[in-house]
């Protein structure tokens, strides 16, 4: 089983990738700007060794499934929901990378009504919850500290640029929101 899903969550980042891309390459034709560069690279490499080390420790010591595995696989169905929900939300504005339209509308529909950065709550779950579902609690653990870690680097850069560039800080100083803001929005 761990070997499908696997495959499947690869399948499903390389078609974000491809949606990422093309939504890049609008914005940019509309003035885009991209900013965290720098920190980009560390994010990816941070994502393509949460699998290399998730393979690893559970071939490596013969886990299983967990024992709440129907439970978390509830949890992982609804962060997917949630992770379709933030890419039809921004539709055009999504990106992986940060790149921010300058005086664009900021997004006020879908979770955004209710998180400022609900993309980066889902991601910080998938990487506790898939871990979890077949008992590698090292990976669970060592890759939701890296999370924190190029979180608090990306969370500022995010939000320094959008603050800058579109009227969100307004937006949201209108409204109390649970996280801070991360994703661009319009």
């Amino acid at each position: 089983m761990l070997t499908w899903l696997i495959v499947i969550i690869i399948l499903q980042r390389l078609i974000e990738l491809i949606i990422a891309r093309k939504n890049e390459v609008w914005m940019k034709s509309q003035g885009g700007v991209e900013v965290g560069q720098s920190h980009y690279r560390y994010m990816v490499i941070l994502h393509i060794c949460f699998f290399i080390s998730l393979l690893f420790e559970v071939f490596l010591f013969n886990r299983t499934s967990s024992s709440a595995l129907p439970i978390l696989l509830i949890g992982f169905i609804f962060t997917q929901i949630g992770r379709v929900w933030v890419i039809l939300s921004l539709g055009r504005y999504w990106n992986t990378k940060i790149i921010v339209l300058p005086q664009a509308n900021v997004v006020k529909k879908g979770p955004y009504q209710f998180l400022k950065h609900p993309n980066y709550v889902i991601v910080s779950l998938e990487l506790i919850i898939i871990p979890l579902m077949f008992q590698a609690y090292f990976t669970a653990v060592l890759f939701t500290l890296l999370n924190i870690l190029i979180l608090s680097i990306r969370i500022p850069a995010e939000e320094k640029a959008l603050l800058e560039l579109t009227e969100y800080g307004e937006v949201f100083s209108k409204q109390k929101r649970f996280l801070p803001s991360f994703s661009k929005r319009v």
